[in-house]
């Protein structure tokens, strides 16, 4: 591996128009990724799932995307119906689109930057792949005091162009005071056996709120890696759902920095898995000042040969008094060869706080299903019906009405 990415590194050098120092920072990036290499079940956040392992198995030899010179032809298809809104489209790790005509032109704006210096000194040896590696970083901005009228859908597809692939790309979202963004990341992908490699960086400030959606409805035979970074402001609020069911195997990491008081964070999943798939979600809420909140819940409905791993953490700083943090995951194994690991954390340096986890998982009630065949359901339409109350909880908890009845469509759930 390490003789095909450096050629693949020095291709994506030479194509590109960075400058000198922009380079070497990239090759810095480099030298990190290839010392450490993919993660493995060595570090605790990957006990898991290893990805090492993964990619060996369902991908084999890998190379490393660095062809950004031709465009790709947009597929309209993948555009999602029933919902008015602005897009940015990436085929293939190619910027193809960019359209906010639904907003005020003097309130958003996209740039293009290729500044990584403040990733260099993190642990992920993910991140600094998609920093040497990403062909360009864009800056999404949203001025002061400007709510989005419509939502944003960053579509991230692939076609049969590819195969065999690692795409790298990489969003910065700046949302500056009393701004308001709904942000969706919608992946849809007909190639197969690639490996996705996204990084998101959230910076809100006061007053500040963010609504993100990542769906992984799809079905598709790629691995893909979705890293999410979130830092906030005073009073700011962060939303994050994840419907996690399309991908052979996706990790998909949160972290939020609670950096102001009465900053919020609120992250709510589904896995609903089956044939083989293995999914992950950790989180990190890091409660770093005092009067901040967080709550988490994760729901996984898990058919035969498949697996879910759940890793939250809540970190409570010692000047962070008056913490509420609270977390659940919850599972249903619907075959005795799927599994569900969870490893819940309360990290807590300070003495006025409210924390709680929790962590359940089970088949599903034979006497529920047994009470509602005598109601004139037969079995599977029984099982059905108790899946769907099982999700809706997490469902019920997305605060836009809009995005909760399109997800709710997605998942035909009723």
């Amino acid at each position: 591996m390490t003789e095909q990415i450096k050629i693949d590194f020095e291709k994506t050098i030479k194509t590109s128009e960075l400058s000198k120092a922009d380079a070497k920072l990239k090759k810095q990036f480099l030298k990190k990724f290839i010392k450490n290499g993919f993660p493995s079940r060595k570090l605790e956040n990957w006990k898991f799932s290893d990805i090492n392992q993964i990619i060996q198995k369902n991908i084999g030899e890998l190379s490393f995307y660095n062809d950004y010179s031709s465009s790709n032809k947009i597929d309209t298809s993948i555009f999602v119906d029933g919902l008015e809104h602005n897009k940015i489209v990436f085929i293939n790790g190619r910027l193809e689109k960019i359209d906010f005509s639904y907003e005020d032109k003097n309130k958003v704006e996209i740039n293009e930057s290729s500044n990584f210096k403040n990733n260099l000194e993190n642990n992920n040896s993910l991140t600094d792949l998609n920093s040497a590696f990403t062909n360009k970083s864009y800056i999404i901005l949203i001025k002061k005091d400007y709510y989005l009228k419509k939502p944003l859908i960053v579509y991230h597809s692939t076609n049969n162009k590819i195969k065999s692939k690692n795409i790298n790309l990489r969003l910065d979202f700046q949302l500056e005071q009393n701004s308001s963004l709904r942000l969706i990341d919608f992946f849809s992908h007909t190639s197969k056996k690639n490996f996705i490699n996204v990084f998101n960086n959230f910076d809100l400030k006061k007053d500040a709120i963010l609504k993100n959606y990542k769906i992984d409805n799809l079905q598709n035979e790629n691995i893909k890696y979705s890293f999410n970074n979130i830092d906030q402001d005073e009073n700011s609020i962060s939303e994050t759902f994840i419907l996690s069911c399309g991908s052979n195997f996706l990790k998909n990491e949160v972290i939020c920095n609670l950096n102001g008081k009465y900053s919020s964070a609120f992250v709510n999943g589904i896995f609903s898995l089956m044939n083989r798939q293995q999914h992950e979600i950790r989180t990190i809420i890091n409660h770093l000042v005092e009067n901040t909140k967080s709550y988490q819940l994760i729901k996984s409905v898990l058919g035969k040969e498949s697996k879910a791993v759940y890793q939250g953490k809540i970190f409570v700083n010692s000047e962070a008094q008056k913490t509420d943090g609270y977390q659940l995951s919850k599972a249903i194994l619907l075959d005795k060869t799927s599994e569900f690991n969870a490893k819940p954390e309360l990290e807590i340096y300070a003495d006025d706080v409210k924390c709680s986890h929790g962590s359940a998982s089970g088949s599903l009630n034979e006497n529920s299903i047994f009470y509602l065949m005598s109601r004139g359901l037969n079995y599977q339409q029984s099982k059905e019906l108790l899946i769907n109350g099982f999700i809706l909880e997490v469902i019920e908890k997305i605060t836009d009405s809009e995005i909760k009845n399109l997800i709710k469509n997605i998942i035909e759930l009723k």
